[in-house]
This record gives C-alpha cells, sequence and structure tokens, in this order.
C-alpha cells in the first residue's frame, strides 16, 4: 500500500493561523480546498490556478474583506449547489442558522447540515457562516463539536468580526 504525502495530494498549501489550507486543482479549475492541521507545512503552487488560489486565500487571511475570484470544478447534486448559492449569498460578518437557510429553500435544517458538510470549496463557499439555532453547531460533518474543523470555524467567525458570544 503506498502512502501518499501532502506533495502529491494538493496543487499548494496555504499557512493559515489555524494550520493550512491544502488546494487541489484539475483542469484549471479548483477542484477542492481543505482545512488541514497544523502538522502540513506550506507547498509552492504546482500550476497557475494553484498560484492564484494561493495569493487569494493569504489575503483573505491576512484580510476578510478580500475578495475571491476563482474557477471552480463543477460538483456536488444539484441540491448542495442550491444550499451552496443560499450560504454564498450570507455577507461576510453575519451568520444564518442551518434553519434559516433550510426555510429559504423549502428545505430541512438537516439537509442543509449535510450539503454544509459536503461544500469541496469551504471558504469560498462561506459554510462557516451558517450555526445552529443554540449555538456554534458542528462543522465539516466531523461529529467532533470540540475538535480541529469547530476550531476553524470559531476562527472564520472572528475574522470576519462575528461575535460569538
Amino acid at each position: 500500500m503506498k502512502i501518499l504525502d501532502s506533495d502529491s495530494l494538493f496543487s499548494a498549501i496555504v499557512a493559515a493561523p489555524f494550520g493550512a489550507v491544502g488546494i487541489r486543482t484539475e483542469r484549471e479549475r479548483v477542484a477542492e480546498l481543505v482545512y488541514l492541521p497544523p502538522r502540513f507545512g506550506e507547498q509552492a503552487p504546482t500550476d497557475a490556478v494553484a498560484e492564484r488560489a494561493a495569493q487569494q486565500l493569504a489575503r483573505y487571511l491576512a484580510d476578510a474583506d478580500a475578495v475571491f475570484d476563482l474557477p471552480l470544478a463543477t460538483v456536488g447534486t444539484a441540491y448542495q449547489r442550491r444550499v451552496w448559492d443560499a450560504i454564498s449569498a450570507i455577507p461576510k460578518g453575519q451568520v444564518r442558522t442551518y434553519g434559516e437557510v433550510a426555510r429559504s429553500l423549502r428545505s430541512a435544517p438537516r439537509a442543509v447540515g449535510q450539503a454544509c458538510g459536503a461544500n469541496w470549496f469551504p471558504l469560498l463557499i462561506p459554510c462557516h457562516r451558517v450555526t445552529a439555532a443554540g449555538g456554534l453547531g458542528g462543522f465539516s460533518n466531523d461529529g467532533d463539536v470540540q475538535g480541529f474543523h469547530v476550531g476553524v470555524k470559531r476562527w472564520l467567525l472572528a475574522h470576519e468580526g462575528v461575535s460569538l458570544g
């Protein structure tokens, strides 16, 4: 069995205050972004799209007002894309609950949560802006409400000026 290292998985890795962000590109598009724990070091971009994505991610991590303009691969089901479109419309510095997003789509909060967890482009599709009615909620379908991904969510919301009370 071959063990893959980060060099074979990602087209670039950008350092972040919470760890790192892995960028995977395919066919001149961003195919996936992945939150990575601190043990992952930076990795120089391997192509022009990865370079552009790395620059924009670094800009956002330094300034929450930075805007993303990247070509994204078409992924997800039609329903997931509807949820992602709704999430993308949430302004920086604001949050919506899973229930609010669900009502706007005539759906269910659990289904919205599942679509958030299936997001291939965190930060670009800001699922961190979706919270539970009674608090922060989970993140990334990892089931660990105190773990790494929830720490990422807390950092991103604070970075964008959201008071977590």
